[in-house]
């Protein structure tokens, strides 16, 4: 989750100025770029608690040490709830105190890398000073929620309040999930509705790949990515696998369509939040929103609209994979590894089409509800998600050899899935090893997780 998009001025009178918007992400392939998105938990050492905003140990003091690194700070009211970079990318806080890092847009993995790299020494560097610690997992793995605090964020409170009305357990993942998201271009309206199908349907593999959650509440939850199951009963109005993606007219109009149908959650304007929540956006062209009368969108509106619809890949003016668990620094790299290898090269995009043009829409969504709980052992058709899992790296290391993105040594961006492979060549998901410590080494506690597998 971000926060309010920059702003746009530009009215929005009629629905093709929000279909040109959406077709203005269009680039040659050669301007395409790299986006990674990820959270971590953020941990007091002392008593394994999340942080509060407040106090010597909290998160605003987290933010505003992180400033000698060259950042600068973006305020709410009074409070930092952000940082900002001259490259572009951002430290933004999720609802709970989950930290983001929204990294630049870059040209290849080894640069993607770098920056997470350089990322996690900074954080490392404060967490030393402060007493504090941080974790890559999909789901908080001990305290429940009515034990965390929440971020002073004017859009979480909206949010907070409106996602028991339309689910079970909206409230779950505001506070207590972590994600690694890739974000990547297109060059026209033909090929991003090629990718969207491809990542759509090979979702569920990423998520069984990168299956990183299996505890909730200081146990098992019985689901090897209880954050994926959790996106499930979020709200269906704005989540799922989007069926229409692989509908005959899919484009950029259909996918507005779509979003139009999304319920708002809030109008920003002046440096509030307008509750907006459950309203329509359609409203809002003609001036009728019940929250904002008499007055009409601009096309900050429609981006922060779209941010707020979750399904496993969102467009807005590029393409967005949000199926991934968060994890330690190798899987954050290789998940961009992954999505750019399989979709940046025509060969390996092709060749990932052809794994998948021929799942029904059925077989795609028993994937999605099945792969949260029994991750590469979930069976399809006459094989299992591992196989398809080793297939779809196959292709995705071909495409990465093919673009031939090398570093300074010579090394091409390929070497990035290595740890992938061996997860599905075992067989094993990272869940499946913290389960076995849990289980053998760790007494039935998950209190050695927050030391064991710290960044």
């Amino acid at each position: 989750m971000s926060g309010a998009a920059p702003k746009n001025d530009t009215p929005i009178d009629s629905k093709d100025v929000l279909v040109r918007y959406m077709e203005s992400g269009c680039k040659p392939p050669e301007k395409w770029l790299i986006g990674t998105e990820h959270e971590k938990f953020a941990f007091r050492l002392s008593d394994l608690k999340p942080l509060t905003y407040d106090g010597e140990d909290g998160i605003r003091e987290l933010l505003m040490r992180l400033t000698r690194f060259g950042w600068e700070p973006v305020m709410e009211d009074g409070n930092v709830i952000a940082l900002s970079s001259k490259d572009g990318g951002s430290v933004s806080l999720e609802p709970a105190g989950q930290v983001e890092l929204s990294g630049a847009a870059v040209e290849n993995i080894h640069q993607t890398c770098d920056e997470v790299s350089s990322h996690l020494q900074q954080v490392k560097v404060i967490a030393r000073e402060m007493g504090i610690g941080f974790i890559g997992l999909g789901y908080r793995p001990k305290w429940p929620i009515d034990t965390i605090p929440w971020m002073p964020k004017g859009r979480y409170k909206i949010m907070r309040n409106y996602m028991p009305k339309v689910g079970n357990l909206g409230l779950e993942m505001m506070q207590s999930t972590c994600t690694v998201q890739v974000n990547l271009d297109f060059s026209s309206e033909e090929v991003m509705v090629q990718m969207f199908r491809i990542s759509l349907a090979l979702q569920p593999i990423a998520t069984a790949l990168w299956a990183n959650s299996p505890f909730r509440n200081g146990k098992p939850s019985e689901f090897l990515s209880f954050r994926s199951h959790i996106w499930t009963d979020v709200d269906p109005d704005r989540s799922g696998m989007l069926p229409f993606v692989f509908e005959d007219g899919m484009g950029f109009e259909r996918y507005v369509d779509y979003a139009l149908d999304v319920p708002m959650y809030f109008v920003y304007r002046d440096g509030k939040y307008i509750d907006a929540s459950g309203q329509s956006f359609r409203d809002f062209i003609d001036g009728k929103l019940p929250a904002y009368p008499g007055h009409k969108p601009v096309l900050s509106d429609w981006a922060d609209h779209i941010s707020t619809a979750f399904p496993e890949v969102r467009l807005k003016t590029y393409l967005e994979m949000r199926g991934a668990d968060g994890g330690p620094w190798k899987r954050l790299c290789a998940l961009s590894a992954f999505w750019v290898g399989l979709l940046y090269d025509d060969e390996a995009r092709n060749a990932a089409w052809d794994l998948v043009k021929d799942w029904t829409a059925e077989e795609r969504q028993a994937l999605r509800d099945e792969v949260p709980r029994t991750a590469l052992k979930t069976p399809f058709r006459n094989t299992t998600v591992r196989e398809l899992a080793c297939q779809a790296l196959c292709i995705s290391h071909r495409g990465l050899k093919n673009r031939n993105r090398l570093d300074s040594v010579g090394m091409d961006e390929s070497h990035f899935l290595q740890p992938i492979f061996q997860t599905a060549e075992s067989g094993l998901t990272p869940a499946d090893e913290l389960l076995a410590a849990y289980h053998r080494l760790w007494d039935k506690s998950v209190d050695p997780v927050f030391t064991e597998y710290a960044y």
